[in-house]
């Protein structure tokens, strides 16, 4: 399925940070505050070692500081993050990194496991893994240039030896994908063979279900005392949050009550219309016209494909709950590459 576009409009609009980098030396910085906010977050110095020369054939990767903003079903801002990214597109495969390939759960996988738990009854429950790729474990040699707001006087060509795998890196994903594989085997879940991101425990009769996407994480099981177990397990392997029952995932709003689970993307279908300024636009019941009949080779006029290729990707995501748009959505996906305007 494919993930909807991005506007680049919309990438620059970060939240302010709530302390500023100077830009040199190392007075106050965002990573030492949340140090002393949090005994558990990860020192810069746990993640690298300095080092002066650079081996043979490698070429240190430059680093930034991304702000993120974390929002909640209604959009409203839950809490911000500042992580250390490497700008792994300077990466050269072969003496940076080798394999990139993580799985991460299909669309389809976690509608399965809502549908399951919503005929037995089950609840369904959430987790956030923080700063997941951290925990995995780096093989190959990888340097970096040093931090902005890091960076010493007439020490600017320093460069850094990782320990730790870094937000950003081609290999990240997969690194930590084996770390929590091997995690979820130890205690004796049984990876699916045709899902590899759905893990299923069998114990004394009872099931506990686990899904992961990534670093975002939902279980279910008929014994909420198996998945209490899990929860302070995880909790102690991972520095993790507990987001209690799932409510905002993937985009899917879920609304767990007595009478069934109920999932909606309402809020991802307004800003699909903001996106695309047609807030004004009327509604209709049918979402193709009837009998009508497109071709490739009509002398229309042609429009941006690239425009029409994020407008046909965002409503194929909103597939997920809406069955009702996918044969519309399907023939408009025919005309990807050279979409044009008709006026039938």
């Amino acid at each position: 399925m494919e993930i909807p576009h991005v506007e680049e409009e919309e990438k620059k609009v970060v939240p302010t940070p709530m302390v500023s980098i100077t830009p040199t030396g190392l007075s106050p910085s965002l990573p030492d505050v949340e140090m002393r906010r949090n005994p558990r977050a990860r020192s810069l110095r746990d993640l690298y070692e300095a080092t002066i020369e650079l081996h043979l054939g490698h070429k240190p990767i430059g680093v930034k500081w991304v702000y993120e903003k974390n929002v909640n079903a209604q959009g409203e801002a839950e809490r911000y993050k500042t992580r250390l990214v490497a700008k792994g597109y300077n990466q050269r495969e072969g003496i940076d990194y080798d394999e990139v390939f993580a799985p991460v759960a299909r669309m389809e996988t976690v509608r399965l496991l809502i549908l399951l738990a919503a005929q037995s009854k089950w609840p369904i429950y959430q987790m956030d893994l923080k700063s997941a790729f951290l925990n995995g474990v780096l093989e190959e040699e990888v340097y970096i240039k040093e931090p902005p707001g890091y960076v010493k006087t007439e020490k600017e060509d320093k460069v850094l030896k990782l320990k730790k795998m870094l937000y950003g890196l081609k290999q990240a994903p997969r690194a930590w994908n084996t770390l929590i594989d091997a995690y979820f085997k130890e205690c004796r879940f049984m990876q699916c063979p045709y899902e590899h991101a759905l893990y299923v425990k069998m114990q004394n009769g009872d099931i506990l279900l686990v899904t992961l996407y990534v670093d975002d994480l939902i279980c279910t099981g008929n014994n909420h005392h198996i998945i209490d177990d899990f929860k302070k397990a995880m909790a102690r392997e991972f520095e993790m949050t507990d987001l209690g029952l799932m409510s905002y995932f993937l985009g899917l709003e879920v609304k767990q009550s007595n009478d069934g689970i109920f999932i909606s993307q309402e809020v991802y279908a307004k800003e699909i219309l903001r996106r695309f300024k047609m807030e004004d636009c009327n509604p209709i019941n049918t979402p193709v016209e009837s009998g009508i009949k497109l071709s490739h080779f009509d002398e229309d006029k042609t429009i941006d494909a690239k425009l029409y290729k994020s407008l046909v990707g965002s409503l194929r995501y909103l597939t997920c709950t809406r069955p009702d748009i996918l044969y519309g959505i399907g023939l408009a996906s025919r005309y990807m590459e050279e979409p044009k305007s008709t006026k039938r």
